[in-house]
């Protein structure tokens, strides 16, 4: 076969490996064992080419480690429940489950051309009621441990979707899904006990050496750790009950710039006064119809309500306070309740000029800083030194003398300490999971109401808690609450009438163990602890940033809650041994305009160019191009895999998402580059035929092509290891050229071209396949050991030096490794360039660093 056809070859190897159970993880005690795994996908219908650069990154460590002698686990799943399944269902009429398990044989249809080393006997959805029956164990172990509890809480409603939305749902104002306005209800809601974990999910993550920075950073930062002081205001002539108001701050050293005091709209305080207060009634009720996200609470415009209350200084019962409620500040972080330095924070001197307050600087700028520099109160903007900058005093009890925040912030504690004012406290930004969703598409959580026992656990031996399959969708909200019987049972402790609880768990839940759950998805108990003491902990986990706080944030306490609960092996502390965060694969945007302007986007197909610009094929008219955008369907920039796979194979595909760029930045997808990948895999074929065919002769330079084969192997080897996936195949270009060009013999041809082959497995597994095959490989190639480089072989017999005379580079010479130096001074010497140079004089100095420069000096 002179011409690689990748419609016939990819089938016949896929069935090959299906046919041997090739990629079939099983535990074998004499093997190291090796877990990879991606972020599984969510089942929208289509997989595009973002999709196969993610699954590619990890085929290519899967299939690496099989070939070095692991026990590979290596599956694949569905993040299967949420509202796009609910939203279809309203659009087509349709149960969610149908749409969802659609998609997932679409998807699934879709993912089996790339040829990925999968163990599909172990594929679930999240939505299977075997999967999120165990879940619902879990909730039961969880709530009896004591990590889950029910509460009053303010929360992000959504009054189209009717349901809570969590922070990051929360897109300017509106919900991510019916972009409706979003307000703050109060509701009873499930919490999971997260922050109990505060302290030791920030200080595990020194031991994560093998994950990003940034990952870890971002996490850090969502955990939040400070330092600060917890202490009490007395009001004046407020009502029984509310004589202090209690407030944490960071920045105690501010309190001499004290200008107000704030509340929520939901503090207690502010809900007693507007009993009585129709003007603040109406104030709080505007502001409970923002979200809750710190990002909204920025953008949006600073407003107060003065109650009329006032407050005494802690440090001068004379000076008076006055108490605003204010919709920039949440019940849920803190007290509630702040004071207000609007010389030192942006947001404070927004509300304190907008309502003529007093604005006083407590330190300035530290003597020597550059520039001019102009206090809050005389215009300028708020003062806020980036820690731990060194700030001069100038309005302060900590003293006048300059030192760094972070100083003064301590001297301000131990003072308010020592004149009884307040308490130095630890405390964390993280709140507690509010785990609610008032949907139907999720797992049930698993517990009922009974008029007499109040809310009652349901027994594991009636799990899974099932959705039912006979909803409708003809009005907003969850249909689990008008369903004509689900919600009726017994009561599991007294046997009375009673209703189950409809709210569904968030789908972050789902997600956050199903990692465990791969280990034995077959196991009648959330995980086998004999499987899951063998494969856990996932060794490599790849995924987007996107990722990078929530899912793994909670996936992290999942692990932590599971040990706890006795339904994880206590190794497993930590769920992610390495995380990798892969880059976006873009694309340009093809868009015209209509006559008012709209852009009208256009699918690359229907784009040509011509001379360095696009036009549509359909009419002509030229195309503005957009050059290397985030793919996305609602542009028409989207490709998808399986035209690609139609057109090129899908070792096209995966060579060129590897190929281009190193995995953790974008990669550009252009038909040129695709087209020169697979250009260039057709050369190999070609390659390799030719050796193939070719008969033994003379011996040429072996050595040489096999020691350029060891230091491809080591080469190689280090990418995939380091995650320089675009380093492997620059080398493998290269080696690839080198064999070509070889006059070794056909034996050793032969060799290094099964080499190219094992090497470029990972990457083009059916091509290697073949060409294995082909040079009489045995077996598939996909059990072949790994080549090991020969040191050795690696190291060359001779040297390149570089001549210099008098510290300017004249020539080199080619020389044996282990050179006499006088040997080499002789060469040198006679080198036409150092000849030229000393004119027949004698150099002064001739120096020689063996292995690396010869210095002459005249």
């Amino acid at each position: 076969m002179s011409r690689y056809d990748p419609a016939s070859i990819e089938p016949k190897w896929q069935k090959a490996w299906d046919d041997a159970l090739t990629f079939k993880a099983v535990r074998s005690e004499d093997k190291p064992k090796y877990y990879v795994l991606e972020m599984f996908p969510y089942p929208s219908g289509r997989i595009h080419i973002g999709h196969v650069r993610n699954y590619t990154m990890g085929d290519v460590i899967a299939r690496y480690k099989l070939a070095t002698g692991h026990s590979v686990l290596h599956p694949m799943g569905w993040d299967a429940f949420g509202l796009p399944a609910e939203n279809a269902a309203m659009a087509q009429g349709i149960h969610p489950g149908k749409w969802t398990y659609q998609n997932i044989s679409d998807m699934r249809a879709q993912m089996k051309p790339l040829g990925l080393s999968i163990d599909w006997s172990r594929e679930f959805a999240t939505c299977d009621p075997e999967y999120y029956g165990q879940q619902q164990a879990l909730f039961l172990d969880f709530l009896e441990e004591g990590l889950v509890y029910r509460k009053n809480a303010v929360v992000n409603w959504d009054p189209v979707d009717m349901t809570v939305l969590a922070n990051e749902q929360v897109e300017n104002g509106r919900g991510w899904r019916s972009g409706a306005v979003v307000e703050r209800k109060e509701l009873t809601q499930w919490f999971f006990k997260i922050s109990d974990y505060s302290e030791e999910l920030l200080d595990a993550l020194d031991a994560l050496d093998d994950w990003p920075a940034k990952v870890k950073l971002m996490q850090a930062n969502w955990i939040g750790k400070s330092r600060g002081l917890q202490f009490a205001f007395s009001t004046i002539d407020a009502p029984d009950g509310f004589d202090r108001i209690e407030v944490y701050t960071t920045r105690p050293d501010t309190l001499m710039g004290a200008s107000f005091v704030g509340i929520s709209p939901d503090h207690p305080l502010a809900r007693h006064l507007e009993r009585d207060d129709a003007a603040l009634a109406a104030f709080n009720a505007d502001c409970r119809k923002m979200g809750t996200s710190e990002e909204e609470m920025e953008k949006a415009e600073k407003k107060g309500y003065d109650t009329g209350l006032r407050v005494r200084h802690p440090f001068d019962t004379a000076w008076e306070l006055p108490v605003y409620v204010a919709n920039f500040i949440l019940m849920d972080y803190g007290t509630g309740a702040i004071f207000g330095c609007p010389a030192h924070d942006a947001r404070d001197l927004e509300f304190a000029r907008k309502y003529e307050l007093p604005v006083t600087s407590v330190y300035a700028p530290a003597m020597g800083e550059e520039g001019t520099f102009i206090l809050p109160e005389d215009g300028g903007p708020a003062y806020v030194p980036p820690k731990p900058e060194t700030v001069r005093y100038i309005n302060g009890f900590a003293g006048e003398e300059a030192q760094t925040a972070d100083q003064a912030i301590d001297a301000a504690i131990a003072f308010c300490e020592a004149n009884g004012v307040g308490q130095g406290v630890t405390k964390f930004r993280l709140r507690d999971w509010g785990l609610s969703r008032q949907r139907f598409w999720g797992c049930p959580i698993p517990v009922i109401h009974c008029d007499t026992c109040g809310v009652v656990p349901e027994k594991k031996e009636n799990l899974p808690v099932k959705l039912p399959d006979d909803v409708t969708f003809d009005r907003p909200g969850n249909p689990l609450d008008w369903h004509p019987t689900w919600r009726d049972c017994t009561c599991p402790s007294c046997g009375a009438a009673a209703k189950r609880e409809t709210d569904t768990m968030d789908t972050f839940v789902d997600s956050s163990w199903y990692f465990a759950r791969f280990t034995a998805p077959w196991s009648d108990t959330p995980v086998d602890m004999t499987e899951a003491e063998y494969w856990m902990n996932v060794d490599q986990y790849i995924g987007g940033i996107e990722h990078a706080i929530l899912h793994l944030l909670y996936s992290r306490f999942f692990a932590r809650a599971m040990q706890r609960t006795g339904n994880l092996p206590g190794k497993s502390i930590e769920p992610f041994d390495a995380l990798f965060t892969q880059g976006m694969v873009t694309h340009a945007i093809f868009q015209t305009r209509t006559a008012e302007g709209r852009p009208v986007y256009h699918y690359p197909e229907t784009v040509e160019l011509r001379d360095g610009k696009a036009f549509l094929k359909d009419g002509g008219a030229e195309v503005e191009v957009i050059p290397s955008a985030k793919m996305s369907k609602s542009k028409n920039n989207v490709v998808d895999p399986v035209e690609i796979i139609s057109q090129f194979g899908a070792d096209t595909a995966r060579w060129f998402v590897l190929s281009d760029s190193p995995p953790e930045r974008d990669v550009e997808w252009t038909a040129a580059g695709a087209e020169a990948a697979a250009k260039h895999l057709g050369r190999v074929w070609r390659i390799a035929s030719d050796i193939a065919g070719a008969e033994d002769g003379p011996q040429g330079s072996d050595e040489a092509l096999l020691r350029e084969m060891h230091k491809t192997i080591f080469d190689v080897t280090q990418g995939i290891e380091s995650f320089g996936f675009n380093a492997s195949i620059a080398r493998l270009y290269a080696f690839t050229n080198t064999l070509a060009k070889s006059d070794a013999g056909a034996k050793a041809k032969r060799e290094a071209a099964r080499v190219l082959a094992q090497l470029m497995a990972p990457m083009t597994p059916h091509l290697a396949e073949e060409i294995w095959a082909l040079l009489g490989g045995q077996g598939l190639i996909a059990n072949a050991a790994w080549p090991v480089a020969d040191e050795a072989m690696m190291v060359d017999d001779t040297v390149t030096l570089p001549i210099q005379v008098n510290g300017k580079r004249r020539g080199e010479i080619d020389v044996p490794r282990d050179m006499d130096t006088a040997e080499v001074e002789k060469l040198a010497l006679a080198h036409h360039a150092v000849i030229k140079a000393l004119d027949g004089a004698q150099p002064k100095k001739l120096i020689v660093v063996p292995g690396r420069i010869v210095n002459v000096v005249i």
